[in-house]
């Protein structure tokens, strides 16, 4: 997973960006700000935000107090393979899965990664060879809907095949949350119990990041080692430190308007990076109207990344071609980004350990499961072929008759240095071509675009959209359920909850004033090259 002696990094390429960045830098090492976050001081972030502060700063000792797992988690996976158990299926959202697929994927090992609502992509997870499966369910609060969920239908998918439920199911959870006493009152095979003194977007390096990936197969003593080796680096009040490098280059960057933070690997050998550092930094510091909005692209090729405007700042993971670059071993890589998201909160005067407008997406869809009327679908305001479009509010102007006009006229809604931003209630495996949109979308538009699966990025991006710059505009694409999945014991299905989950959003960021449209596909794959046709044709 690492070069022996390799550690973390960070180049500032843009000569001008090094001598703005200069002056902040010199104000954290004379403030002791490194120091004083290893030995988690909770005033670093002002009064107000102290309290939470307080509980939300032992991801800076992981690299120590989670070593006694290790013996745990091998224990288990000696166990299951014994058993003749050796694919593991992973139920978690945010940070219960962002960071063991990064783990997984870059270690080279297979992770079955649940973290959607779309029945086609649990199906395809339920069509595995089950006598061999061990599902990891993973929640920090123990209440997430959609890792519930996925218990409750393999649970029911294990008996079905005769084999007993309990023994299969693992459960990572903090102490005392619901899924605990129900877990150990269910049998499960264990329950792993996190540090809860870290919030789930900084849990990479504790439980939720830890007993998935190892039970994988990855080597996460390994990226302990490397993690401790940038601990003693990222705690020194030092002009090199890079940590306080990267936080007042971004802290410099924003202060003249580069309010995003567009994101591409270069080579780090690290597989999908920029997707975990993109709910570690939208989810801590898009909030109070501010914040930096990561724009993760396919590489450093992708539109918006060699062309940023002054709207964005170019972050390379791996060799510097951009104005940053940030390297080194992945478990150094992970405590670098999270000491530098956690001291641009101070920069920009918010609390980077809350999250107050995540809880807004989640009520609205529980409002709709709850009132089915209400999500009853209405008629759509165009049909064009195989996409239903239905926008939000009054935004769209009169005399709008096609996908291409309403296309336009939602471009035509971002403000010169705003951002799209696409949202996809699809299957991120069977419909991964609609990635594709990201780049043709950027270029159409002119600016930034951002590309998320729904709903993994209600418990990432989400926050940011509600709490951050206000000057997105959204496309939701949905689309038809060819089969769907009833949940067990609850009164919906998996397509109902994606549908109510893509439709709460909406309601909520229209409430925000945010023009929002969403097209329906009633056929995925006709509609994707529907849409992708009527790109083609968009005038900006």
């Amino acid at each position: 997973m690492a070069h022996p002696g390799e550690t973390v990094a960070v180049t500032i390429v843009d000569q001008r960006l090094t001598e703005e960045a200069a002056s902040l830098v010199q104000q954290l090492v004379d403030d002791a700000v490194a120091s004083k976050l290893a030995a988690q001081d909770p005033t670093l972030w002002g009064p107000e935000a102290e309290s939470e502060s307080a509980i939300r700063l032992a991801w800076t000792t992981l690299h120590e107090t989670s070593r006694p797992l290790l013996a745990e988690i091998d224990a288990l996976r000696a166990e299951l393979h014994a058993e003749g158990v050796d694919r593991v299926v992973l139920a978690g959202m945010g940070g219960s899965s962002l960071a063991p697929e990064v783990i997984t994927g870059t270690a080279g090992v297979p992770l079955v990664v649940l973290d959607t609502t779309d029945p086609g992509q649990v199906a395809d997870a339920l069509a595995g060879d089950l006598t061999r499966t061990v599902l990891v369910v993973s929640s920090k609060s123990g209440s997430t809907v959609e890792t519930d969920s996925h218990r409750r239908i393999f649970a029911e998918a294990f008996a079905a095949e005769g084999i007993d439920a309990a023994s299969r199911i693992v459960v990572v959870t903090d102490p005392g949350s619901p899924m605990e006493a129900a877990s150990v009152e269910a049998g499960y095979r264990k329950v792993f119990l996190a540090n809860p003194n870290v919030g789930g977007r900084y849990s990479a390096l504790t439980a939720f990041g830890l007993v998935p990936s190892g039970l994988a197969g990855a080597d996460v003593a390994a990226l302990l080692d490397d993690a401790a080796e940038a601990a003693r680096i990222l705690a020194t009040d030092t002009l090199d430190n890079p940590a306080l490098v990267l936080a007042a280059a971004l802290g410099a960057a924003h202060s003249r308007g580069a309010e995003k933070i567009v994101i591409a690997d270069t080579g780090s050998g690290i597989a999908g990076f920029g997707d975990w550092a993109e709910q570690l930094v939208a989810e801590s510091t898009g909030k109070d109207g501010t914040g930096l909005l990561p724009v993760v692209v396919a590489d450093a090729d992708s539109p918006g990344f060699a062309d940023a405007g002054e709207d964005a700042t170019a972050i390379a993971i791996g060799p510097p071609v951009s104005a940053i670059a940030t390297s080194g071993p992945l478990g150094g890589q992970m405590l670098l980004w999270e000491y530098a998201t956690a001291i641009v909160g101070r920069l920009l005067g918010i609390n980077p350990f809350d999250q107050p407008d995540v809880e807004a997406a989640k009520k609205a869809a529980r409002a709709l499961l709850d009132s089915p009327d209400a999500a009853a679908e209405v008629a759509p305001s165009i049909v064009d072929g195989p996409v239903e479009v239905y926008p939000s509010g009054g935004w769209l102007p009169e005399g709008t008759e096609s996908l291409v006009d309403a296309l336009n006229a939602l471009l035509d809604a971002a403000p010169e240095f705003g951002y799209v931003s696409i949202q996809a209630y699809l299957d991120r495996l069977d419909d991964a071509s609609a990635l594709l949109l990201r780049s043709e979308i950027a270029r159409r538009s002119g600016v930034q675009t951002t590309f998320g699966w729904g709903p993994r990025f209600l418990h990432s991006t989400g926050q940011y959209h509600k709490g951050g710059h206000q000057n997105g505009v959204f496309l939701q694409i949905t689309g038809a359920v060819e089969e769907d999945l009833p949940v067990p014991d609850r009164p919906y299905t998996l397509g109902v909850l994606q549908h109510a989950q893509a439709l709460g959003d909406g309601q909520v960021l229209a409430d925000h004033g945010r023009p929002v449209l969403r097209l329906h596909f009633t056929d995925r794959a006709a509609g994707l090259a529907h849409l992708l046709n009527a790109l083609s044709e968009v005038n900006r």
